[in-house]
C-alpha cells in the first residue's frame, strides 16, 4: 500500500483516486487517527470512561427490552461523536490563529453548547430510565 509522496495540493486527488477496499482501509486508517487525536483531549477522555461505566449500565436499565437498551447507548456514544465533532472545530478555528474574532469565539461556543446538550439528553434520558427501573421494578 506504499504509495509515493506527493505535494499537499495533489493528496486529496490521490484519496480520490483510490477505489474499492483500498480506499475503505485509507478511511478505517484515517478514523483511526482521529479517535487517537480524540483520546489526546481531557473531555473526550473523561466521557469516553463515563460511556464504560453508563454502557453496561444501559443493558441493566433497559431491562432486556433491545429498543431502550439502544436508546440509553445511542446518547452515551451521541456524547462522544459531539464531543469528537466539537474538538474538530476547535482545532480549525485554532488552525486560522490565536487571535480573538467574533466569529471564532460564537464557533467554539457553539461546539461546546453541542456538547452541553448532548449531555444533557444523555443524563436526561438515563435518569427517567433510572425512575422507571426502580419505581416499577
Amino acid at each position: 500500500m506504499s504509495e509515493p509522496v506527493v505535494p499537499a495540493e495533489d493528496a486529496a486527488a490521490v484519496h480520490k483516486r483510490r477505489t474499492g477496499l483500498v480506499r475503505l482501509l485509507y478511511a478505517g486508517r484515517h478514523s483511526l487517527r482521529g479517535l487517537a487525536d480524540g483520546w489526546g483531549e481531557k473531555a473526550f477522555r473523561l466521557e469516553a470512561c463515563l460511556a464504560v461505566v453508563l454502557l453496561p449500565l444501559a443493558g441493566w436499565l433497559g431491562q432486556g427490552d433491545w429498543v431502550k437498551t439502544g436508546l440509553l447507548c445511542a446518547t452515551v456514544l451521541l456524547v462522544l461523536i459531539v464531543e469528537l465533532l466539537n474538538s474538530g472545530i476547535e482545532s480549525v478555528v485554532d488552525r486560522i490563529g490565536p487571535q480573538w474574532h467574533e466569529l471564532s469565539r460564537r464557533a467554539k461556543d457553539m461546539g461546546s453548547a453541542a456538547v452541553l446538550v448532548s449531555l444533557l439528553l444523555c443524563g436526561a434520558t438515563f435518569a427517567a430510565a433510572l425512575y422507571q427501573r426502580i419505581a416499577h421494578g
